[in-house]
């Protein structure tokens, strides 16, 4: 644990490095520091000294102590980033080659079609094979229920304003969730509800009583390594949910966007429970191949496709055809099931190390929602602190964070969660990026003790 000494000497120095206290400002009198922080004054002329010695302040005769100029603390300043707020793949995780040599080839393949306005629904070659990776996460859809979007955020646009075959209304979400889907909510002004979810799951009554009373056209769910929380839904929560999506005709939209990172073989999703007459199976290719590619696809009821045929066609006529002939090639060659099975190895290799290095530094109230059963994402919770004030303090310290503040609905009340990625660190930032939060969690509850256990003055 950081000594009360180091503490203090760190959270001075982040305040001169960050800007917070300015060039040739004059620090606090070693007084009032003590009383700041709660302690002798030897501790903070032991801290002042130990600023001196790291030229980051310095003293006048008489006068007090005061920050260095700019030029001194610039190469201070331009510290390491730790970057654990990023989704998108690290480009260096990416096989570039790969990707040029099957756009190549797509330009040679795929030349009469781009001169062309396809089928909206997609290529029938690259659905084909799509059905054959569905099939193996247990979605079984034949080539004729398999749309080609541009993008998952095209898919979520689209279902959320069309009409739906029950001809309910409102859409559920899970609270927190995706911001991208509250974003197409809000746009389209549809009538939102929430429901919380926890890292134990959702309350099974008041999920059944939206189904039955609320007039609900579909529930969206991200049921695998959920985004912000990373947890998962069981088998028997995937089954329960099939059953009552059938039960009161509520459609259930399912994004699995991290079906390839999943490292148990019998973690199958909600449409592989008997739910394909209510089930749309949406995936998304962004964080295994190229993100600005654009492309997901889904596997949706008979019942919707007349109704998506149109939708999607007044969209965008077609996706991208040379983005799907990529995709198509990169999955015939094989190179799609290697690509995607060395970065469920790295990331779930990271996320356990993350989930490893939270459980040992940080405080157990602040481990919400850590686990090692792969993904990308954890959430950890500030009890008792500003997450704006805190987010800001990290950065100042070169670690990035995302508050999950917009991943709820603005009616819902918030939670004061942190989401961590491990897209874009290795095990040594993970160490080294929790160490710091660790600190800076223990900054605040110092201040928050030392604040609570002043006596206060009493007039006579």
């Amino acid at each position: 644990m950081t000594s009360k000494k180091e503490s203090i000497i760190q959270s001075i120095r982040s305040d001169i490095v960050g800007g917070l206290i300015k060039s040739g400002q004059k620090l606090p009198s070693i007084r009032k520091q003590s009383e700041k922080f709660d302690c002798s004054l030897n501790t903070i002329i032991s801290v002042y000294q130990e600023l001196e010695n790291k030229n980051l302040i310095y003293s006048r005769p008489k006068s007090g102590y005061f920050v260095v100029a700019q030029e001194v603390l610039l190469p201070l300043m331009k510290i390491k980033r730790i970057d654990f707020a990023s989704a998108a793949p690290d480009p260096s995780s990416i096989p570039q080659n790969d990707f040029r040599q099957c756009m190549n080839k797509a330009m040679d393949l795929f030349e009469s079609s781009i001169f062309t306005y396809p089928d909206p629904q997609g290529l029938l070659s690259l659905r084909q094979e799509v059905v054959k990776l569905f099939h193996q996460q247990q979605v079984f859809a034949s080539e004729g229920q398999i749309f080609v979007f541009s993008g998952a955020q095209q898919a979520l646009h689209l279902l959320s304003g069309m009409p739906f075959p029950n001809g309910k209304t409102n859409i559920l979400v899970e609270q927190p969730t995706y911001w991208g889907m509250l974003t197409a909510l809000e746009a389209q002004k549809q009538t939102v509800i929430g429901i919380e979810r926890t890292p134990n799951g959702i309350d099974w009554a008041t999920l059944e009583r939206h189904f039955q009373s609320n007039m609900i056209k579909f529930f969206y769910t991200i049921p695998r390594f959920h985004n912000p929380l990373g947890t998962s839904y069981t088998p028997e929560d995937k089954m329960r949910l099939a059953e009552l999506a059938k039960n009161y005709d509520v459609y259930i939209v399912e994004d699995d966007y991290l079906a390839d990172l999943e490292t148990n073989s019998k973690a199958d999703p909600i449409r592989a429970y008997n739910g394909a007459s209510h089930i749309i199976y949406l995936r998304s290719f962004s964080k295994v191949m190229l993100p600005g590619l654009r492309l997901a696809a889904a596997a949706v009821p008979d019942s919707l496709i007349p109704l998506l045929q149109m939708h999607k066609h007044t969209a965008d006529l077609s996706t991208s055809v040379l983005s799907q002939g990529v995709l198509e090639i990169y999955m015939k060659s094989g190179m799609y099931a290697h690509h995607a099975k060395q970065m469920k190895s790295l990331y779930n290799q990271r996320i356990k190390k993350l989930g490893e290095i939270s459980k040992r530094l940080l405080p157990p109230e602040s481990l919400y929602s850590i686990e090692s059963s792969g993904g990308v994402f954890t959430a950890i919770r500030l009890p008792g602190s500003d997450t704006e004030e805190m987010v800001k303090r990290l950065e100042i310290r070169g670690v990035d964070v995302l508050p999950a503040d917009r991943q709820f609905l603005s009616s819902f009340p918030k939670m004061n969660l942190l989401r961590l990625s491990i897209i874009r660190t290795d095990e040594q930032d993970i160490e080294e990026g929790i160490r710091i939060i660790a600190e800076e969690l223990e900054r605040v509850q110092h201040i928050q003790h030392t604040s609570s256990s002043r006596k206060p003055f009493i007039w006579l």
